[in-house]
């Protein structure tokens, strides 16, 4: 009897050959795995071989394309602040085309509410945003981070076409965003209910 066609001759089936992924695409697994982990365990905690596990590699190929962990940690940390400026110029350009939110009386406003959505839609970016700032006592993280913030202040600058005073207080008011997505609540104000709770609660707790 013959062998089945594409098999060994009276052997089972050959196993389909495993497809070669180019370099550039596993690199960009690899970034996106690190947004995950770096999120979660910051630059110090996190092992490159999870990240590597995450994607099914082994960690010396990792290293094959990142020369070391602050490396994949930078580009994980572009890949945050390229998400953030996507979400400004979307923003931006749904509020010029007529297509805001109810109550986006600006391009500002616009912006504003669509971060506010990234940040409860996608808490690795939130995260690993914290993560890089807490990462910043390396001096070659804190110069990129600095590069990435100003840019997203340029960013801003150009799509609203506001002065610097509206400018610094809608990235004061990102940041209070930023604490609030933290911490899982909707305000940071003094007199609000889970400031209030929080407190009664730790009162009630010390009491004998």
């Amino acid at each position: 009897m013959s062998a089945e066609p594409g098999s060994p001759a009276g052997g089972a089936p050959a196993a389909p050959a495993r497809r070669r992924v180019p370099a550039a695409e596993r690199r960009e697994e690899l970034i996106d795995a690190a947004v995950h982990e770096f999120a979660h365990g910051g630059l110090h905690g996190t092992p490159v071989e999870r990240i590597a596990r995450r994607v099914g590699v082994a960690q010396p190929y990792v290293f094959s394309l990142f020369a070391n962990k602050r490396e994949l940690f930078l580009a994980a940390a572009l890949r945050s602040f390229e998400r953030v400026a996507f979400t400004f110029t979307h923003a931006a350009e749904e509020f010029r085309a007529g297509r805001a939110p109810a109550g986006c009386e600006s391009v500002l406003d616009a912006m504003g509410l669509a971060y506010r959505e990234l940040l409860l839609s996608d808490r690795d970016y939130l995260m690993l945003q914290h993560q890089s700032y807490a990462a910043c006592e390396d001096a070659v993280v804190r110069a990129n981070v600095r590069h990435g913030y100003a840019r997203l202040v340029e960013l801003a600058r150009e799509l609203s076409g506001a002065d610097s005073e509206r400018i610094d207080n809608f990235f004061m008011y990102g940041m209070a965003l930023n604490v609030a997505a933290a911490l899982g609540v909707e305000d940071l104000s003094a007199g609000c209910d889970w400031v209030s709770s929080e407190l009664e609660a730790s009162a009630g707790a010390e009491s004998p």
